[in-house]
């Protein structure tokens, strides 16, 4: 490998356009945004030098991610809902809650067993869950097992709130778990603002999804509160995450940035070379 750079540190000395390379990589296919910035030769001349650099920022196709966060969302979140659902409607209230529960302790079993990473949501989902399990046995109450997540939603809309005020974005930090973007691309400050005011628009999507599903939860019958919850999520989520990628190529336009979509997910990064071979 050390051949390699000393290649590329002598194409730099000549002048040559050297892109940094788009497919970056990471452990177990993480998603990796690279940023790619093209520098003007030499030998373009000063009309050349004088040109902005031409950025491009790599991201995975929405395919490719929807493919890369979708199996934790089924674990943590839709697996769970389903399996509430259908054994509500043929065992009852405690079974369903059994039944969600044994769902998320079994995924956590198979990732377990294949050694694969463990999600953060997936341990987080199954804190939650256990706990609402617990206090809804204790209790007998299916209001209680529904209102905990509907008030820990409005909890997490706090938290986004109070990371604007303290200026540490949470929508920063949740974007290096889903797509995370390389540190030069992370440290402009336009990116910086752009997070903050992510985290706005989150604060207000959750807290309006916390006050809805609390209102259908005192409307509604159990049976029917347990779809509408669902789909005044998927709405509401789903179309924040829509003005959020939006707004984030509004931003990466107006700073001159270009986005690529790569189209697959960055493969594992090769083991180093031996000892032997750098020398």
């Amino acid at each position: 490998m050390a051949v390699f750079r000393r290649l590329r540190r002598f194409r730099d000395r000549a002048g040559a356009c050297v892109p940094v390379d788009a497919d970056a990589t990471a452990d177990d296919g993480l998603i990796v945004a690279n940023l790619d910035v093209s520098v003007p030769s030499d030998a373009a001349g000063a009309e050349g030098r004088k040109t902005s650099h031409a950025s491009i920022l790599h991201l995975p196709s929405p395919k490719a991610f929807v493919r890369h966060a979708l199996p934790p969302l089924i674990e943590s979140t839709i697996g769970p809902a389903v399996v509430f659902y259908v054994v509500l409607l043929t065992s009852g209230f405690r079974g369903a809650i059994i039944g969600a529960l044994g769902w998320s302790y079994l995924a956590l079993a198979r990732r377990v067993i294949r050694r694969q990473p463990i999600p953060g949501l997936l341990l987080l989902g199954i804190a939650l869950i256990s706990l609402r399990t617990i206090v809804s046995f204790v209790t007998g109450s299916a209001f209680v097992y529904f209102a905990q997540p509907t008030l820990g939603t409005f909890l997490v809309s706090v938290l986004f709130l109070g990371s604007v005020v303290l200026r540490r974005p949470l929508a920063e930090k949740l974007a290096k778990d889903f797509c995370p973007l390389d540190p030069e691309m992370m440290a402009r400050p336009i990116l910086r603002k752009f997070f903050l005011r992510i985290s706005l628009l989150w604060c207000a999507v959750l807290a309006v999804n916390a006050g809805f599903v609390m209102w259908l939860l005192l409307e509604s019958s159990l049976r029917a509160f347990v779809v509408e919850r669902t789909v005044v999520g998927i709405v509401l989520t789903t179309g924040g995450v829509a003005l959020s990628v939006l707004w984030f190529l509004r931003v990466m336009r107006g700073a001159g940035i270009a986005v690529r979509w790569s189209g697959a997910v960055a493969a594992p990064p090769l083991p180093s070379a031996p000892a032997e071979a750098q020398a």
